[in-house]
C-alpha cells in the first residue's frame, strides 16, 4: 500500500463548479477514483515504451508513448482538481500495482508488444473514449467541461495510436501469430469486463443534475460498454484479421484456463 497525494499539484487548478451539496460525496468519490485510475495508468504507458524500445520500435513511437505517460499523470492531476473544487482533497490510499505484463511466453518481442497495445490502447482507451465522449456530451459548458475535454482529447490519441500501430504490423503477422494473440484477447476481454463492471455499478442512478458532475447512470454506461466492444472494437481487430469475434466469445474459457 502506499499514499497519492497530488494536492499541491491539484488545489491551483480546481475548476469551478456548480454547489450541489446533495450530490457532492458521489461525485468526490467518482473524481477520486478517476485520479487514482489516470495517475496508475502513467506507469502502464512508461512499461509500454520501455518494451517497445527493447523490441526496437522506432523512436518516435517510443517518444509518443512516453508523452502518454506525461499526459496520464496530468490527468490524475486534472482529477484531483475536481475532487479538491468539490470539497475533498487530492489524496488516497492506493494499493501496489501489478508488474507491467511483459509477456515472455510470446514467440517475438514485436508479439509481447501488440499483446499490450491491444490491452492497452485498443481495449481501454477505446472504451475511455467511449464513456468520456457520452458524459462529456451530457455535461453543461463550463470549466468542467473543458478540464474533461482536455482529457478526453488526450485518450482519443491513446487509442488512436494503437490502432495505428495495429494497421502498420498486422500485415506482417502470420496466422499463427494472429490465433495467438486471439488467444490472448480471451483473457483481456475478460479482464477489461471485469474492470470496467466493477466501476459502472448497477445501483449508479444520479439524478439528472448529476451530469453537472459528470455522474452516469450505470445501467446506461455498461450498455456502452458492451456496444463499443461489440460495435466497434471487435470488428475493428476483425478487420485487421485478429479474430476478436472468438476472443469475446470465449472470454469467459479463456481467462479460466488462463487462471488455471
Amino acid at each position: 500500500m502506499g499514499t497519492l497525494d497530488l494536492r499541491a499539484y491539484s488545489a491551483p487548478l480546481a475548476p469551478h463548479v456548480v454547489r450541489l451539496p446533495e450530490l457532492a460525496d458521489a461525485a468526490i468519490a467518482t473524481w477520486r477514483g478517476r485520479m487514482i485510475n489516470e495517475h496508475g495508468s502513467s506507469r502502464v504507458f512508461e512499461g509500454l515504451a520501455a518494451q517497445m524500445r527493447e523490441a526496437g520500435f522506432p523512436e518516435g513511437e517510443i517518444d509518443e508513448v512516453r508523452e502518454f505517460a506525461r499526459e496520464e499523470r496530468m490527468h490524475g492531476v486534472l482529477c484531483g482538481a475536481v475532487v479538491e473544487a468539490l470539497g475533498g482533497e487530492a489524496r488516497a490510499d492506493i494499493a501496489d500495482g501489478d508488474p507491467y505484463p511483459a509477456h515472455d511466453d510470446a514467440e517475438t518481442r514485436t508479439e509481447a508488444v501488440l499483446r499490450n497495445v491491444l490491452s492497452i490502447c485498443c481495449l481501454s482507451e477505446t472504451v475511455a473514449v467511449s464513456l468520456i465522449g457520452a458524459e462529456r456530451i451530457e455535461m453543461p459548458e463550463g470549466e468542467l467541461r473543458t478540464l474533461l475535454t482536455r482529457i478526453y482529447a488526450d485518450e482519443v490519441g491513446h487509442s488512436r495510436f494503437g490502432w495505428r500501430l495495429v494497421a502498420r504490423l498486422a500485415p506482417t503477422l502470420d496466422a499463427a501469430t494472429r490465433e495467438r494473440l486471439g488467444d490472448y484477447l480471451e483473457v483481456a476481454f475478460a479482464h477489461l469486463e471485469q474492470h470496467e463492471l466493477a466501476h459502472l455499478p448497477l445501483a449508479s442512478e444520479p439524478p439528472p443534475e448529476g451530469a453537472v458532475y459528470g455522474l452516469c447512470s450505470g445501467r446506461d454506461a455498461r450498455d456502452l460498454f458492451f456496444d463499443t466492444v461489440t460495435q466497434v472494437i471487435v470488428p475493428g481487430l476483425e478487420a485487421h484479421g485478429i479474430p476478436a469475434g472468438r476472443a469475446w466469445a470465449q472470454r469467459h474459457e479463456g481467462a479460466d484456463a488462463a487462471a488455471e
